[in-house]
């Protein structure tokens, strides 16, 4: 199969007497073979879809770019890859290769591919769910049984030809079929439709706020695809009668719902996309009558097991079986603290929360919501230590009249959508010591020359209290203009 993997759950097994629900994070990680060849090939040459937006709104520069964008991505191709390209606007068209399907790639496809890709011109809308009902009937209609299917896609505009459902719709017959990125370019589209496509098909979402940056973008998202080894993966649970799946997310990299995708096959099997070596993290929570579970005995809640697609299409266990045990406490009232790993999660989601409602508000003209949000997600950001995120939130702040934090007011739409779509990754980076020293020396906490509050760390950057920047490096919270 060329990869092995292996399942470790984080479950905190005592229950408090009267809790109904049941939580587990569950962490898989694909490694290579014993080559240790991360890039192995997979047993047969995978598929690649590129989708181009040839919408009106295209016009010029940024078609140009986009041009320029696809054939680097088709240079990045290996050979022998299955590939098709699909230009859309309000309908879509295959355009390569011209007799419809895929075809292997090589010297001469290449440059037939690039050719079509570079005589295309900009008309129409966007209907997205065109797009990509096109690219699931190539796939389905070429691909064999156990190839990896790759599709990526760029628009600059709203799925404006098509209604919600429509695309609901074609996302629903896409899922598990096929594994698509998704990027936005400029300002004009809307993250959450992005976000909507790439949690169905397990795909990433992003900003593209130059088109200039799109074509670095596209060769690193196929250089990633190639990395793909494993088709589908599935997470597979048994559970105990007495109980019943409340959700499946998955928190790392990428949050994501993946309960609605779930299918009944003796266990609930959950999909779990396409698998390069790495890891992701899940989380499990089930519900329960605590009246049905006996006190102080351990109870095995779940068993836990990945399946893989195999070569010839099937499916089967490729990990070994991991326990999900809990035990109900007999005293009630006695309270059980809550796992570490667990309120990081649920604290990594409050903060995507927040970043989409700051988005949302600020798109919808609600800039004294859009303020709140921020200041929200930035303590947030910071009492998580995700200094990702909180860069990409202080990029936007500057501090208002009365010294609180808000959104600048010459934030470009590009930018909010950035905070949106960005709002789902969780990957912790590294320790930067530059957004968090040190100390060698302990220092007195900063006061808010606003409203005088003093801060619990030395080294905060923002008042607890009303939302004020201190300056960088200064102690008693000397304002700055953050703009």
């Amino acid at each position: 199969m060329g990869l092995s993997f292996a399942l470790e759950v984080d479950a905190p097994s005592d229950l408090a007497h009267d809790e109904q629900r049941a939580d587990a994070l569950v962490t898989v990680t694909a490694r290579a073979g014993a080559d240790g060849q991360a890039s192995a090939l997979p047993d047969r040459p995978g598929a690649e879809i590129l989708i181009m937006d040839r919408s009106l709104s295209m016009s010029g520069r940024k078609l140009d770019e986009a041009k320029r964008a696809m054939c680097a991505a088709i240079d990045t191709l290996r050979d022998g890859t299955h590939l098709g390209i699909v230009a859309g606007h309000h309908k879509a068209e295959v355009i390569f290769p011209a007799t419809g399907g895929l075809a292997r790639v090589d010297a001469l496809t290449r440059e037939d591919a690039k050719l079509r890709v570079v005589g295309q011109f900009a008309e129409g809308g966007t209907a997205i769910g065109q797009w990509l009902k096109c690219a699931q009937h190539l796939f389905t209609s070429v691909a064999a049984p156990g190839t990896v299917r790759h599709a990526v896609l760029y628009t600059d505009g709203k799925d404006e030809h098509e209604t919600p459902e429509q695309l609901g719709d074609v996302l629903t017959a896409c899922t598990d079929q096929f594994v698509c990125d998704a990027r936005g370019v400029g300002g004009d589209w809307h993250y959450a439709e992005l976000l909507r496509i790439t949690e169905a098909l397990h795909g990433t979402a992003a900003a593209v706020v130059s088109v200039s940056d799109l074509t670095e973008d596209f060769t690193r998202l196929v250089r990633q695809a190639q990395r793909i080894v494993v088709p589908r993966v599935y997470l597979g649970l048994r559970l105990n009668d007495r109980f019943q799946l409340a959700f499946v997310r998955q928190t790392r990299p990428v949050e994501a719902e993946l309960t609605a995708r779930r299918s009944q096959d003796g266990e609930t099997h959950v999909p779990l996309g396409s698998w390069p070596p790495e890891s992701r993290q899940y989380h499990v929570s089930l519900r329960f009558d605590p009246h049905t579970l006996t006190v102080d005995e351990d109870l095995r809640a779940a068993r836990i097991t990945l399946h893989a697609e195999r070569p010839d299409g099937t499916r089967g266990p490729c990990s070994d079986t991991a326990a999900m045990v809990v035990r109900r406490r007999s005293t009630p009232g006695f309270g059980i603290p809550r796992s570490a790993q667990l309120t990081r999660v649920e604290n990594e989601r409050e903060l995507g929360m927040a970043m989409r409602a700051c988005a949302d508000a600020h798109l919808r003209g609600d800039l004294e919501r859009a303020d709140h949000e921020l200041r929200l997600a930035t303590g947030l950001a910071q009492d998580l230590r995700d200094t990702v995120r909180l860069r990409l939130l202080r990029a936007l702040a500057t501090s208002g009249p009365d010294g609180r934090l808000r959104v600048r007011r010459d934030v470009s739409r590009a930018e909010i959508q950035r905070i949106g779509v960005d709002s789902t990754k969780t990957v912790a980076p590294r320790v930067d010591p530059v957004e968090l020293p040190v100390l060698d020396v302990p220092l007195p906490p900063r006061v808010c020359p606003r409203c005088d509050t003093a801060s619990t760390s030395a080294s905060a950057k923002f008042c607890e209290e009303c939302g004020h920047r201190f300056g960088d490096g200064a102690v008693g919270g000397e304002p700055v203009d953050a703009s």
